[in-house]
């Protein structure tokens, strides 16, 4: 008798947490595999965000905080969110929650009823489809490729929308591959969805410090959209705070209403500690952290000279976040050292085992045809994992 439900039964597992766990497994057997799988930054929280967090800590911050945050992490957040992207919000609209990707799901489960659409320009963040399936919805894809820069067009966006689509979610900049949408690209977008105030759109924007070429801009700057759009944001980036598990949403009045509702239901506020933790984050001048911004672009520089040695790959230039995500079509229909590479999973799971590098096919992204590299990690790491594919590569093509 089958206990679980249709809705579990429906969902993947996260591909990003699969090659993680299995790169631990080889290391923990004896194999040195260097895993460049999860977006995870690895420097550690700067000390000011951690005496806020002690301090906390010894003035008994351990009770429940209100459902969306303490009022004055909202504040710090609406603060930042004028300082940096020009944008008004009151605390009222604003809900933090235990990571952004929670902060996504109270979005979708306001929006969605059974069968609704939402659009995913491909690629995408791994989660992103099966939140929606979780939520009952259905994920319509547009493709892109590295031509594009792995963007979409407003004609591309117009297209997909029907009377069943709730909402538009994507990341800029953008996990997995690296770009962003310019202000110019923005506007287009918004002014296609202003034609239809039925959508929501759904700005993942956990990644808006890391870009290398300008100040990220945010769809909800576009007046006409602005009550159209929920901001997402969170700590875990910018502030190297992966494991505080903060982030939050910007919204109108009626959908923040709604998060808080559904969140409440759930699990409540956030960790309390953390949150304190935030306020010094967010209130802390953004260049005091530059220093991880600048190391990451060092090593984006690093690892774009050696990839593009390697056989086979096609890649853009990142232009913001800590990903590369080459195409391998290349490799695509071929055996190597007796594995069939029938799409870019295959091809990461190839990679692991005979170079032992660790990274995550494009399948889950929805681009069955690239992987992604992270290069949060060591100079060193970098250097010799590049070395190693390319010999593996050489070796057995």
């Amino acid at each position: 008798m089958e206990k679980l439900s249709d809705r579990v039964q429906r969902l993947g597992y996260s591909q990003t947490f699969v090659m993680s766990n299995k790169a631990r497994e080889m290391k923990a057997s004896g194999i040195d595999v260097i895993s460049l799988t999860l977006g995870e930054p690895d420097f550690d929280v700067p000390d000011n965000i951690k005496q806020a967090a002690f301090d906390a800590i010894n003035e008994n911050y351990s009770h429940y905080s209100p459902v969306p945050g303490f009022l004055e992490l909202r504040e710090a957040i609406a603060y930042k969110l004028k300082r940096d992207n020009e944008l008004e919000y009151k605390p009222s609209q604003i809900c933090v929650s235990n990571g952004a990707k929670q902060a996504i799901l109270n979005v979708l489960a306001a929006l969605l009823n059974d069968g609704d659409e939402v659009i995913l320009p491909n690629p995408y963040w791994v989660s992103y489809d099966e939140m929606v399936k979780m939520m009952g919805g259905t994920s319509v894809m547009l493709p892109t490729s590295y031509v594009t820069d792995f963007k979409i067009t407003a004609e591309q966006l117009e297209e997909a929308i029907t009377e069943k689509t709730k909402a538009v979610l994507f990341s800029s900049p953008c996990n997995p591959s690296g770009g962003y949408y310019t202000y110019d690209e923005l506007k287009s977008l918004a002014a296609v969805i202003a034609k239809y105030p039925h959508v929501t759109v759904i700005s993942d924007e956990i990644y808006e410090y890391i870009n290398y070429e300008t100040k990220t801009t945010s769809i909800a700057q576009f007046p006409e959209v602005y009550e159209q759009t929920a901001v997402i944001n969170g700590m875990s980036k910018a502030f190297a705070m992966t494991g505080w598990r903060i982030g939050y949403s910007a919204c109108p009045e009626w959908l923040a209403k709604a998060c808080e509702k559904i969140q409440g239901q759930m699990t409540s506020g956030a960790n309390t500690m953390a949150q304190k933790a935030s306020i010094t984050a967010l209130k802390t001048d953004p260049s005091e952290y530059k220093y991880m911004i600048d190391a990451f672009r060092k090593r984006r520089d690093l690892v774009y000279d050696l990839i593009k040695e390697i056989p086979g790959f096609k890649v853009v230039l990142p232009k913001a976040a800590f990903y590369f995500f080459p195409d391998i079509s290349f490799y695509i229909g071929k055996t190597l050292n007796g594995t069939e590479i029938k799409n870019s999973d295959d091809f990461a799971m190839f990679l692991l085992e005979n170079a032992h590098v660790g990274c995550v096919g494009g399948v889950s992204f929805g681009s069955p045809e690239c992987i992604r590299f992270s290069y949060a990690a060591s100079e060193d790491d970098l250097k010799e994992a590049m070395r190693r594919i390319k010999h593996t590569l050489e070796q057995f093509s």
